[in-house]
């Protein structure tokens, strides 16, 4: 059955620096058409937190841009299409020295705007500040992260580029709780109202599956709060624990196997507002937990759950 929807994943796991065709050749045999390339791999967020950098994003741009030139030269030859991705995270290190917070607004940011741009991918997923608790309030922690957008939006406008703000948790003690972007409603007007300013979508939603469910969302509400504003997916199960990036339908709640995630909702919520973007995986943890010699039909089962969930939004 041929489907409207496209299906994506991750690169991080399956496509290589050294030889990047040899990845997107099996996106494409596994049944890919999409990819979500994982800009973020390489400023890790692991070096991030404590305090350390690379020098990656240190290149001037003509040498990123040639670094990545096998990448962009390997999608069009397979035709599978970058069509999201996802800047280097966290945009903001709380309790950081002020270098590496000035490095990442001012380097990383905007160096992560032009690759994008150079490999014609319209969306960008970019996280918001983790703030609420430092600053004593959800607002004051919105407007860190909108100055933050603010300091790309010109470019998102020249490069037809949408930023994509995710709903993402935090931590609180042992519990894990909503973190910034948790609030549809709320998302939807800040969304349109820097639209409207800039006469462009200079900024979107993505919606995250597993985040949703470590934070106990309504899938199908928050979606159709979000609409048309929703572009980007990343699709991942967990057990409502921890954000283990896993294949949907992995975990269950109790012996009666109901989902520990609710697909339903999450179909019936893209089915209701037409979704037409592309059903994009963020599995690459996946990946990693089954033998390497597997990682094709890995991949086909996960392309394989893609189309199901695609027949299911069509109706």
């Amino acid at each position: 059955m041929m489907h409207k929807l496209s299906v994506g994943v991750q690169s991080k796991n399956i496509i290589s620096d050294d030889y990047p065709i040899e990845g997107f050749e099996m996106l494409k045999r596994a049944g890919y058409t999409c990819c979500d390339f994982s800009l973020n791999s390489y400023l890790p967020n692991t070096a991030l937190y404590e305090h350390r950098r690379n020098d990656f994003f240190d290149q001037p741009l003509h040498k990123l841009k040639a670094f990545f030139e096998p990448h962009r030269e390997a999608a069009q030859v397979t035709g599978v299409r970058i069509n999201q991705m996802h800047m280097p995270y966290p945009n903001y290190v709380p309790g950081a020295p002020k270098e590496i917070n000035e490095y990442l607004l001012k380097v990383v940011a905007p160096k992560s705007m032009e690759i994008c741009a150079f490999f014609e991918c319209p969306y960008i997923v970019v996280h918001g500040f983790k703030l609420a608790g430092a600053l004593g309030s959800e607002q004051a922690e919105w407007d860190r992260t909108e100055e933050f957008l603010r300091s790309l939006a010109p470019m998102a406008k020249e490069h037809n580029i949408t930023m994509c703000v995710e709903n993402i948790y935090t931590d609180s003690g042992n519990h894990i709780i909503e973190g910034p972007c948790c609030d549809a409603g709320k998302a939807a007007t800040r969304i349109d109202r820097m639209n409207a300013e800039y006469g462009v979508e200079v900024l979107g939603f993505c919606f995250d599956t597993g985040h949703a469910n470590l934070t106990g969302l309504d899938f199908e509400a928050f979606i159709m709060t979000l609409g048309k504003r929703l572009k980007v997916l990343h699709i991942h199960d967990n057990d409502g624990i921890g954000d283990l990036h896993q294949i949907p339908y992995t975990f269950s709640r109790g012996r009666e196997n109901k989902t520990s995630t609710d697909w339903d909702g999450f179909l019936a919520g893209l089915r209701k507002i037409e979704f037409d973007k592309v059903l994009s995986f963020e599995t690459a943890p996946a990946l990693s937990a089954f033998p390497d010699r597997m990682k094709r039909e890995v991949l086909g089962f996960i392309a394989q759950i893609g189309y199901y969930f695609a027949g299911e939004v069509e109706g």
